[in-house]
């Protein structure tokens, strides 16, 4: 009943679900943006059929996003007041921007591009979409800057044992939030592309053993349709088609765009976190090589009980400074630089409570570490992987009539959810024991243990049963978010263009249409 560690698994859940939603959005509305930028320009049906289908789902996933993020600020001065009065005078800045300019710039847009189809030229809607989508990636980013300052404080000084910002600058050019930014939006747009994937084949998969689509001699695709099915003719195929393609093609770039800016963080971290580099290796003596495989109980903590099975010589190196040779400092070396430069225990303060005066262990969970970039890295191929499989295996005009694959089609559409949550699960536990971690070349003092942040006045049941709470809440969205988005994911472009179903024409906004039958 520590309520410091229940506290950690509280923000850890709610974080970690809010994350998975925020993935989505970023990287969906940029490809519902390029929809319909191909719908303007060629005024092709497909176009338009796209945009309102993934533009659905945009929207269900963009208000799960919402109801899931209020509850973090929240935490903030209920749960970690003494984090936030510690931070308090730095965060100010980025957060209120992310809520004031970017959030409301987001919001605002998306509302009237919701409500703008009848109203609203076609340039101007598509320019409020444009405005929706930029207003998610500048939000993005004010809290990448606010959470990078966490990892690597800038621009301030210590007056009264506070950091106070003095140089704005510094803090919102932060060579650590723009390489996470960037890193954070290749992997983004990673789980946009393979959602597109994963349901545009289960669609053309569905087209063909319903018997709409065939092959001809040659195995190409012979397009057909069913007049009697509403939405299941042949531009029901192209919009699949053009789907899946652009997931695939995308999905392929931002994997090269994640490896490039993830390179670049590697080696930041070589530079700032020495010890995050070091645990995500099991790294417990110095070395050049790239751990593949550990075996032995990393869950312990204990150096003496890890073997590297499997290296790769002078990897290592050139992750942490771009040559095979710089020896990368291991635990048993960091441990004690740590000790002298932070201490070896905590303060002997009042509002630590029964922590006051505890050993500071400097070295973070190992088995999260060195798995969570592992499995960061492993399905961030496998994304990779099936993208370059689906361009070739669809090169024809259609998929494979295989059930098998289509399960493993919709089962990719996890892997860069995955891959993205292994990232930040490692990025946020690896800097243990520090909520602050010291800037190395900054300002002396401006750090601030885990152990301290916590609200001195909240207990460890009031703190469990809001766990309880919580959880059980978000658990519900959950379930409430993936029936939705299943719902409408099956029911393909008839579900969010009800128009089809009362006429065969080419569909047209009508004026007398209600708005909200898209948005609902």
């Amino acid at each position: 009943m520590d309520p410091v560690m229940i506290g950690r698994w509280q923000f850890g859940i709610t974080t970690v679900y809010h994350f998975w939603m925020v993935p989505l959005t970023i990287g969906l509305g940029l490809l519902v943006l390029v929809f319909q930028t191909l719908w303007m320009r060629t005024g092709k049906e497909r176009y338009l059929r796209g945009t309102k289908f993934w533009g659905k789902l945009y929207l269900i996933n963009f208000i799960m996003g919402v109801a899931t993020g209020i509850v973090q600020e929240f935490q903030f001065g209920m749960a970690w007041s003494e984090y936030s009065r510690f931070v308090g005078d730095v965060f100010g800045a980025p957060l209120a921007m992310e809520a004031l300019l970017a959030f409301f710039l987001e919001s605002t847009f998306l509302g009237l591009w919701i409500f703008g189809w009848d109203r609203l030229s076609k340039r101007l809607h598509l320019a409020v979409l444009y405005g929706a989508v930029i207003g998610s990636w500048v939000s993005a980013y004010f809290i990448i800057v606010a959470n990078s300052w966490m990892q690597h404080p800038v621009g301030v000084e210590l007056i009264d044992r506070r950091p106070r910002m003095v140089d704005a600058w510094a803090v919102f050019t932060n060579e650590t939030a723009l390489a996470a930014f960037s890193h954070a939006i290749f992997g983004s747009v990673a789980v946009g592309a393979a959602f597109l994937l994963g349901i545009a084949w289960y669609h053309l998969w569905r087209r063909r053993v319903d018997g709409i689509d065939t092959v001809d001699a040659t195995g190409r695709v012979v397009v057909g349709e069913a007049p009697d099915v509403p939405g299941r003719d042949k531009e029901d195929y192209h919009v699949w088609w053009r789907s899946l393609r652009l997931g695939a093609w995308v999905g392929l770039v931002a994997f090269a765009g994640v490896a490039v800016t993830g390179d670049i963080q590697a080696k930041i971290m070589f530079e700032q976190q020495p010890m995050k580099m070091a645990s995500a290796e099991a790294a417990c003596e110095d070395t050049t090589d790239f751990s593949v495989l550990s075996i032995g109980d990393i869950s312990s903590n204990d150096c003496d009980d890890v073997f590297h099975l499997l290296e790769v010589p002078g990897l290592l190196s050139y992750l942490a400074n771009g040559d095979l040779h710089t020896e990368v400092e291991g635990v048993s070396t960091l441990i004690p630089q740590y000790q002298e430069a932070y201490g070896t225990h905590l303060p002997d303060a009042e509002y630590l409570g029964d922590r006051a005066g505890a050993e500071i262990d400097y070295q973070p969970l190992m088995i999260v570490t060195y798995w969570g970039f592992r499995i960061m890295i492993t399905f961030g191929i496998l994304a990779a992987l099936g993208a370059a499989y689906a361009l070739w295996a669809t090169r024809k005009g259609t998929v494979p009539a295989s059930k098998r694959l289509t399960r493993l089609a919709l089962w990719g559409i996890a892997a860069p959810f995955i891959a993205n949550s292994a990232g930040w699960i490692f990025t946020e536990m690896g800097r243990q024991p520090f909520v602050v971690a010291p800037n190395p070349t900054g300002v002396d003092g401006v750090f601030l243990f885990t152990q301290a942040a916590i609200s001195p006045g909240v207990s460890a049941g009031e703190m469990l049963f809001s766990l309880i709470a919580l959880t059980s809440v978000y658990g519900a969205l959950m379930v409430v978010e993936l029936k939705l988005l299943m719902k409408y994911s099956r029911g393909g472009v008839a579900a969010a263009m009800p128009e089809l179903a009362e006429t065969r024409k080419k569909p047209e906004v009508r004026s007398d249409d209600d708005v909200l039958s898209f948005a609902y």
